[in-house]
């Protein structure tokens, strides 16, 4: 009961729609005693990998013995996964502790403000050293920006997204995510980068991280959101024998998660933006034939679809278009319509599960939002 309350008590502020900027936030950490100023806060920001370097380096602290938490989303399985204590959901009474004081002075916030500060104080009496904190969007007016101090800001790869909040250039983005240097905090980019984005944090204090190429997950990507993590890991003092550890460690969900079910191979992936989709386009062309992959294609409606769709043309059969379950979904016929442009085999589904049910590829990739995930995973589980 005390947490169907505090839930609802969440949704309500959900309401409220996005607002951005740290003042809200600040305030609710002030009433709380500045949790975040005691503890050694890593915060990440970019377009793509940002989840990925938050598990790396939270897998990379764990190996090292370190108590740490870590602040991600959206959540793709289960809502108390953006909330971890040393790689574990968070237990409920601790969460339920810290929503119940945070909320008391949320009745300005929004949802990811409340949701942030529940994350830190939640933190902060779990006894956590550490907070690996991942930006919700962009940088600068992100709620996690309002934080006291921070020991390291990462900034991953960077290309369009968002463009009608974050601005319509490359150039405008970064600047965005250029905002989480401040506080005095170290700062690292990913090489995965292009020359000119290197150049422009370099002028802010960046350090640029190479590659790990032992880094266990598919693609290129993830040897520079590994090496990005490990770079991050050496300034913080800890071995090389820990960094080993904790990347080898390191399985994120929904991120080209590759499930094998009755004969059939199944890729969950939450790419959502043009440059996110590489590692699927490089899975499909390594290790299937398009004339048996079948694509199952949802998105949100701040999107790219014609670029992400585009992306993956040639690579299957057949796309299924399926609408999202979220108030920020982009409509079922607007998705089915970019599909229709890109594949001459172009169908729509009710549902998730209804699009699994008809997809008649031996490998069967569901992709375009992580807000698909959930019900792909739960049909095929039940196989």
């Amino acid at each position: 009961m005390r947490y169907e309350k505090l839930l609802n008590a969440l949704e309500n502020l959900s309401l409220r729609g996005m607002d951005f900027g740290v003042e809200r936030t600040r305030a609710i950490l002030d009433a709380l005693g500045k949790p975040d100023g005691r503890m050694r806060i890593i915060h990440i920001a970019g377009t793509n990998g940002k989840g990925s370097v938050a598990e790396y380096i939270t897998q990379i602290l764990i190996a090292a013995g370190k108590r740490v938490g870590t602040f991600t989303s959206p959540a793709v399985y289960d809502y108390f996964e953006q909330f971890r204590i040393d790689g574990k959901n968070i237990n409920l009474n601790l969460f339920c502790d810290a929503a119940e004081s945070v909320l008391k002075s949320a009745d300005d916030a929004t949802r990811f403000e409340a949701e942030t500060a529940t994350a830190l104080y939640a933190f902060y009496l779990a006894g956590c050293e550490y907070a690996v904190i991942e930006c919700g969007l962009g940088g600068t007016y992100d709620a996690t920006n309002a934080v006291l101090r921070k020991k390291l800001a990462l900034i991953t790869s960077i290309s369009l997204e968002h463009t009608s909040v974050l601005g319509k250039t490359i150039e405008s983005i970064r600047g965005h995510k250029a905002g989480i240097i401040k506080n005095g905090c170290e700062a690292l980019i990913s090489g995965c980068n292009t020359q000119e984005t290197l150049e422009y944090f370099e002028k802010l204090g960046a350090t640029v991280a190479g590659k790990y190429d032992s880094a266990p997950m598919f693609g290129e990507e993830q040897a520079y959101n590994a090496g990005l993590a490990a770079e991050a890991a050496k300034r913080l003092g800890i071995s090389e024998a820990a960094i080993y550890e904790g990347i080898k460690n390191t399985k994120p969900g929904g991120r080209l998660e590759v499930i094998k079910a009755d004969a059939a191979t199944y890729i969950l992936d939450g790419a959502h933006n043009p440059q996110s989709f590489n590692p699927l386009v490089t899975y499909l062309k390594k290790h299937a034939s398009a004339e048996e992959t079948s694509i199952i294609f949802g998105c949100l409606n701040d999107k790219d679809i014609n670029s992400n769709i585009g992306a993956l043309s040639g690579l299957a059969k057949e796309i299924i278009a399926v609408e999202c379950e979220s108030p920020r979904a982009m409509k079922l016929g607007k998705i089915f319509t970019a599909c229709k442009t890109y594949f001459s085999n172009a169908t729509a589904a009710a549902s998730v599960s209804n699009a699994l049910e008809k997809a008649s590829g031996k490998t069967v990739a569901v992709c375009g939002s992580f807000t698909l995930l959930k019900e792909a995973k739960n049909w095929i589980e039940k196989r």
